[in-house]
């Protein structure tokens, strides 16, 4: 099995990504789980950019790391300087990295149009930083920006400037496709070519992005013919439609292609790790993502669902389990019996196909799908109307009423709404109000404030996600909307649904379902360990 070193840019290229925004903490949790994950090495960011990063890898230092190395990323010497008079190069000294990433232009157009110097002054530009900094006792790997689109306009040149990074002591010559324009086969050539030229020399490496959709397809293909370093991001996210996803390339390269990337038994810690990243950088994980997203290995049709209770490898290429994520078999009106009895017998396990609730059970779900429910994303209610239809519920509160008032202006920052609610448990009587950012927050700390008294675990309870989608437009603002909520308390998440012709009330029933559901489970887990 050969080895391909991973290099993951997640705190440099990725954090160019719209709304990605860290703080030193967070590039030091994303170090520690990207560690964890076992990358070769991790390219933290650029000193000579702004006060954060060197603040930084100051920090950094102090962080004992078992599996990864840090690097530190800028550019060549500016024109017509020399490499001790260059102030970013100094900045990217005194981040006290082992390896320094340097970029150069290999395009020529870059180098006569944008950075205004000539073609010979840019190859002594990448050669003397090159050079400079392996003085200086760092391990140099040079990025040839654009590489690609220069490949195909002046060869020469574009291979001249990988020579140039080479004689000035350049141990990785990483190939960038800067533009995400070039088809596979463009990068096949161009990748083989190189290999052939400088493979012996240097470890030839890749760096994608993906304007064409062609991101992970480029670095395999590189891969393929002979490319031994891959530079992505762990969640694909950056500049424009963002970088090479590691996440998707990692298990593609180790499961598929025979390559070591990263230990072996680290690979069961791949989606708890995208997890943990994409909630440190406070992004929803794309639930369609191959191998860690939540619908990776989720089956909804009854006949795939069946196929797959009988054998997985009907429908899925490799198990779930290697990847720390996990089979779902999605609830639907075209889901089986089969498909109904393997949710219901996770806290139902007496129940049987042949059981007439079980034909109950899928016509009330048919009947609530025509009424817009949808249950294949709202786990938490499913269970719940099953729980209803067994007899295994109980309401844990009766509603006596709730009413919203919206503020305009607004009274002050992050409140436009209040919310009022009496509700009775056991006989006493709760009326509690709450101010939000909108009637939804609003009744969620309302709700919140009146059953703590009586349930205090309610305060685990965090709403992660809110999606309202109008169901039939036609009646414009008289349509009915379903209204999906998931909810997290730090150990499990799971996700509730409302439909109504009412926002607020599509939203108070997916809300309730969040709380009863959260509730329902801790009575289950305390009944388990009396048992």
């Amino acid at each position: 099995m050969s080895r391909i070193n991973i290099l993951d840019s997640t705190l440099r290229d990725g954090a160019q990504g719209e709304s990605i925004s860290f703080s030193v903490q967070d590039k030091i949790r994303i170090c520690q789980a990207l560690d964890e994950l076992g990358v070769s090495y991790i390219e933290a960011g650029n000193p000579s950019s702004n006060p954060k990063d060197i603040e930084f890898f100051q920090e950094i230092k102090k962080i004992p790391l078992k599996n990864s190395t840090i690097c530190a990323f800028g550019s060549t010497r500016r024109k017509n300087s020399t490499c001790e008079q260059d102030s970013s190069l100094q900045t990217l000294l005194a981040a006290q990295t082992e390896v320094v990433v340097i970029f150069g232009k290999a395009w020529p157009f870059h180098v006569t149009e944008i950075i205004k110097t000539t073609l010979e002054e840019n190859l002594l530009m990448i050669k003397e930083t090159c050079a400079y900094l392996k003085e200086q006792g760092k391990r140099v790997f040079f990025d040839a920006e654009h590489f690609f689109t220069a490949y195909q306009e002046n060869k020469d040149y574009a291979l001249k400037t990988l020579q140039a990074a080479l004689d000035g002591g350049a141990e990785v010559l990483c190939l960038c496709e800067t533009k995400g324009g070039s088809m596979i086969n463009q990068v096949q050539t161009a990748v083989k070519e190189v290999v052939e030229l400088f493979g012996k020399k240097a470890q030839i490496g890749i760096h994608t992005h993906n304007d064409s959709g062609l991101a992970v397809a480029n670095s395999l293909v590189a891969v393929s013919e002979g490319a031994t370093h891959v530079q992505g991001v762990l969640l694909g996210f950056g500049e424009r439609t963002g970088n090479a996803n590691l996440s998707t390339i990692i298990p593609n390269l180790q499961l598929k292609m025979g390559h070591e990337c990263i230990p072996e038994e680290n690979l069961a810690k791949l989606t708890p790790i995208c997890k943990q990243v994409a909630e440190i950088a406070n992004i929803k994980l794309n639930s369609q993502l191959p191998f860690v997203g939540a619908n990776a290995f989720s089956h909804k049709a009854g006949m795939h669902i069946d196929a797959v209770l009988k054998n997985p490898k009907a429908y899925e290429h490799i198990c779930p389990d290697q990847l720390g994520n996990e089979r779902k078999f999605l609830m639907s009106e075209v889901a089986g019996r089969s498909t109904i009895i393997k949710k219901i017998q996770k806290f139902a396990p007496s129940i049987q196909k042949s059981d007439p609730i079980v034909k109950q059970i899928i016509e009330r779900m048919k009947e609530l799908e025509y009424e817009g429910y949808q249950f294949e994303g709202a786990d938490g209610s499913f269970e719940l109307l099953v729980r209803k239809m067994l007899g295994q519920y109980q309401p844990f509160f009766k509603l006596h009423y709730y009413n919203t008032i919206g503020s305009n202006p607004r009274p002050e920052e992050g409140v436009c709404c209040c919310a009022q609610i009496k509700l009775e448990v056991d006989g006493q009587i709760e009326v509690t109000a709450g101010e939000g950012d909108g009637p939804v927050n609003a009744l969620d700390i309302a709700l919140r404030k009146a059953l703590e008294r009586f349930y205090p675990l309610v305060s685990q309870i965090r709403l992660t996600d809110y999606k309202v989608r109008v169901l039939d437009g036609k009646f414009a603002t008289a349509s009915r909307v379903r209204v999906i909520i998931e909810s997290t308390d730090n150990e499990a998440s799971w996700t509730t649904v409302g439909v109504s012709a009412d926002l607020i009330e599509a939203s108070w029933l997916a809300l309730v379902d969040s709380f009863e559901y959260k509730l329902i489970k801790d009575i289950a887990k305390r009944f388990n360990k009396i048992v």
